[in-house]
């Protein structure tokens, strides 16, 4: 199954705010970091604030920040809400695809179970577990990222 560039952003922001959960960052910051574009990502932040996992904070001290604890946001669910429903194949749609042989084949059973099977694992996984080993995480996202140490009041 491939994810859509949306909840791989998606999947990103969560992943660059969770390191550091207690402090805000901006589009800017985190586009920055991923080398992405700010425009995709303000979509993205829309979205993922409008399901509660983000919040922003307006003003002078503002950004982004998650919006519930890293522990509570599940990657089957965030992959769920951004990709949508699934149809792994023409023949999961309404029309099946116009297949000859839809209503025999046994394909359509197989690619539902794999489909199960691929959200299974994902549920069994939290933001907080994408991101157990923060520190070199934090080292490699914020490394030079001159805008977050000079608000944290460390030299670049």
């Amino acid at each position: 199954m491939k994810l859509t560039t949306f909840t791989d952003y998606s999947l990103r922001v969560l992943i660059y705010l969770a390191v550091e959960p207690g402090r805000r960052a901006t589009i800017g910051e985190i586009a920055a970091s991923f080398n992405v574009s700010e425009h995709h990502l303000t979509k993205v932040v829309h979205f993922l604030g409008r399901c509660g996992w983000l919040a922003n904070v307006r003003g002078r001290g503002g950004g982004l920040h998650l919006g519930m604890a890293p522990e509570q946001i599940g990657v089957g669910a965030v992959v769920r809400q951004t990709e949508g429903e699934a149809v792994l194949a023409e023949c999961f749609g309404p029309s099946q695809g116009g297949c000859a042989i839809a209503r025999v084949c046994r394909l359509r059973g197989v690619l539902a179970e794999a489909g199960e099977a691929f959200h299974a694992v994902l549920d069994r996984y939290t933001l907080a577990d994408l991101v157990a080993d923060g520190g070199q995480m934090s080292t490699i996202l914020f490394m030079g990222n001159t805008s977050v140490q000079m608000r944290e009041g460390r030299a670049a």
